[in-house]
C-alpha cells in the first residue's frame, strides 16, 4: 500500500488518493470539513483503506463522518460504498436518485463492469457490497444539504456522462464537484504546464448533448473551481468547459466515421487516440510520457461508449 498524505486544497477541502487501479492521482475522496464531516466520492472497495488511513492523518476517525456522497454509482466512484459504509456508523450516502437501487441491489453494476474490464474485475472491484436503503438518502435537482451553519451544499442534475449523475455546488469555495461530467483531468500532465481534460464517454448511458447542456449549467454558474473525479482541483474553469466542448464533438465525428466503415470500437480507441496524441505532441509532450498510460484506458472505455451511443441513436432513428 502506498502512503501520501491528502492534499490540501484550501477552502476547508483536503483529497485523499484512492490508487485506483494501483495508479496514484486516478480517483480520489474529498473531504469537507465542516460541522458534518462530509465526504465526496468512495472510489472502488480497493480504495477503502487510504480513506481510512488519510482521515487518519487529517485527525478524523470513521465515526466522525456523517455524510458520503457519490456523484454517480459506476463502480470507480461508488463502488466501495457499500463496504465503506460499514465502517462509519454515522454517517450517510447522499446519492442521484436514479442511483439509488443500483447501490441497494449493485447486481447489474457488477455485470456492466465485468463486460467493461473482464478479468481485471475482481482485482479492481471487489468486494462489492450492497447498501443498506435505510442508510441512504437522494437528493434531486435543486435539493440542499446543509453540513455547517453557512454551508449548504446545491445538488444539480448533470447528466451527460451518466443518468444518475448529480454534481454538487460548495458556495464556500464556489466550487463544483462534477464526477465525470466535466471530463477527466491528467494532472499528470500539469508538472509539464499542460492543462488537459477531454469527455468522458463510458458506456452506457452517455449522450453529447445532455453532457454539453451540463456544461451550460456549470458555466452559467461563474464558478471559481471545479473538483474533478478524475482527479484534482483546476481555477481554470472555462479552459475546462472550453476543452469538453472542442474535444466532445470530435470523438462523435471520429466514432460515426468507424461505424461508417463498419470498423470496431478498438478502432475508434486508437483513432482518438492518434488524435489526442497529435494535440499533445504540438504541446511538445513526448510519446512515452507517463499520462498515455492513463489515456489509453480511458479512450478505449470512451470508444466503447461512444459505438454504445451512436448505435442505440441509429437504431431509434431507423425505426
Amino acid at each position: 500500500m502506498q502512503h501520501v498524505e491528502p492534499l490540501h486544497l484550501g477552502k476547508r477541502i483536503h483529497l485523499i488518493d484512492g490508487f485506483d487501479m494501483g495508479w496514484p492521482e486516478r480517483t480520489g475522496t474529498y473531504v469537507i470539513e465542516e460541522q458534518e464531516l462530509t465526504l465526496i466520492e468512495t472510489g472502488p472497495s480497493p480504495s477503502v483503506s487510504y480513506i481510512r488511513e488519510g482521515l487518519a492523518k487529517l485527525g478524523y476517525s470513521t465515526d466522525q463522518v456523517k455524510y458520503i456522497i457519490v456523484t454517480h454509482i459506476h463502480l470507480d466512484h461508488a463502488g466501495g460504498a457499500g463496504l465503506f459504509l460499514r465502517e462509519c456508523p454515522n454517517a450517510t450516502i447522499v446519492v442521484h436518485p436514479k442511483g439509488v437501487r443500483h447501490l441497494v441491489e449493485p447486481s447489474r453494476l457488477i455485470d456492466g463492469a465485468r463486460a467493461v474490464y473482464g478479468e481485471q474485475f475482481e482485482s479492481l472491484f471487489d468486494p462489492i457490497v450492497s447498501v443498506p436503503e435505510d442508510r441512504l438518502i437522494t437528493k434531486a435537482d435543486g435539493e440542499t444539504l446543509q453540513i455547517g451553519s453557512d454551508c449548504v451544499l446545491e445538488f444539480l442534475d448533470s447528466p451527460g456522462h451518466a443518468k444518475h449523475h448529480f454534481s454538487i455546488y460548495d458556495p464556500v469555495s464556489n466550487g463544483m464537484f462534477t464526477g465525470d461530467t466535466a471530463g477527466v483531468h491528467y494532472p499528470q500532465l500539469n508538472r509539464d504546464g499542460i492543462h488537459l481534460v477531454l469527455p468522458s464517454t463510458s458506456p452506457n448511458q452517455f449522450d453529447p448533448d445532455e453532457m454539453l447542456g451540463s456544461i451550460h449549467r456549470y458555466r452559467e454558474r461563474k464558478l471559481d473551481r471545479i473538483y474533478f473525479g478524475h482527479f484534482g482541483m483546476t481555477e481554470r474553469v472555462e479552459d475546462v468547459y472550453n476543452q469538453i466542448t472542442e474535444w466532445l464533438p470530435v470523438f462523435v465525428r471520429e466514432g460515426e466515421d468507424v461505424l461508417t466503415q463498419g470498423l470496431s470500437h478498438e478502432a475508434l480507441a486508437k483513432r482518438l487516440l492518434q488524435r489526442v496524441t497529435d494535440s499533445l505532441r504540438a504541446l511538445g509532450v513526448a510519446d512515452d510520457h507517463e499520462a498515455y498510460e492513463v489515456i489509453k484506458l480511458d479512450l478505449s472505455v470512451c470508444s466503447m461508449g461512444i459505438v454504445d451511443y451512436l448505435q442505440k441513436k441509429y437504431r431509434v432513428t431507423k425505426q
